[in-house]
């Protein structure tokens, strides 16, 4: 089930969107989900980069270590 979000945006960003949507002949509200969904990714990505950086049981290894490792 979808659900209705209003959102206020600046008159460039708006202006920006309707020239995506009319280039990809895809509605705004579909840009606008591809893009929250993609920035909710990359956010979740970077709460795991954190916690693994502040992790102090997590093992540090050198950048010599992680080629070898990678048989590079």
């Amino acid at each position: 089930m979808n659900t209705a979000i209003s959102v206020r945006l600046p008159k460039n960003l708006a202006s920006q969107l309707d020239s995506i949507a009319k280039e990809t002949e895809r509605p705004r509200s579909f840009i606008i989900q591809k893009a929250l969904e993609s920035y909710i990714e990359d956010f979740a990505d970077l709460q795991i980069a954190l916690d693994r950086l502040h992790d102090k049981g997590d093992e540090v290894i050198s950048s010599k270590e992680m080629r070898k490792s990678l048989g590079l």
